[in-house]
């Protein structure tokens, strides 16, 4: 069903390589965090939108996050009529896997989730790609949702590129006025559902294992999962 996932003789390696593959997966980077971050407002709401390959390892990483009381698998960048797997799997509607966080500022920061979403959540070196899923649709892409956003995001990429953290130049881009649509069911709450899934267990569980190491303290065992 999922053709940009593990299939075929890809599967029958990657299950006779599961170590070395999760090991790789969950490689983290240990980053500063953010010199510039949003103006405190005292609101408990704001949504966020991030696209870092797969969203069942970025829906399941930010689960798992203190202050984040929503994590939304879906489709971002493209129109409304195209926001289906069968035809964003295509890789020309111009939509990434994204996923939509909802968080309460006064709890967990706007940069705070960037800081995750760059150490453990995805590779934002690499373009168009992470891990065994190619395309446009896996791109690493910050949807800012407001001004603030945009200039906080714009600001840690530039913070990191300067660190030199990372041996190449982040991929990251960031798209402003981009409507968010959530995925089919079948896609939410994936890494909790079926966490015997070998693409699950190789390329997301680390992640969040990472979370959990690195963040100990933003880490929350208990998911917060989308209600069906």
């Amino acid at each position: 069903m999922f053709q940009n996932r593990l299939t075929g003789p890809l599967l029958a390696l990657a299950l006779a390589m599961t170590t070395g593959c999760a090991q790789a997966a969950g490689e983290v980077f240990v980053i500063p965090a953010p010199a510039v971050d949003e103006t405190a407002t005292g609101s408990h709401s704001e949504t966020a939108v991030f696209a870092g390959g797969c969203f069942w390892g970025v829906q399941g990483v930010y689960q798992h996050v203190k202050g984040v009381t929503q994590a939304v698998s879906g489709y971002t960048g493209g129109q409304a009529q195209t926001a289906h797997y069968e035809q964003v799997s295509d890789g020309d509607t111009g939509h990434a896997e994204s996923v939509q966080v909802t968080f309460d500022p006064t709890q967990v920061s706007y940069g705070q989730l960037l800081q995750i979403y760059f150490s453990v959540v995805h590779d934002p070196t690499e373009l168009n790609r992470q891990g065994p899923d190619s395309g446009t649709q896996y791109r690493s892409t910050v949807f800012a949702q407001t001004p603030e956003q945009h200039k906080v995001a714009q600001a840690y990429i530039a913070q990191l590129d300067g660190a030199g953290v990372w041996s190449a130049k982040l991929a990251t881009t960031i798209e402003d006025h981009k409507t968010f649509y959530p995925a089919e069911g079948y896609h939410q709450n994936y890494l909790t559902l079926h966490p015997e899934s070998p693409y699950i267990a190789i390329n997301d569980q680390p992640k969040v294992a990472n979370l959990a190491k690195v963040f100990a303290d933003r880490y929350k065992a208990e998911p917060v999962l989308v209600t069906q």
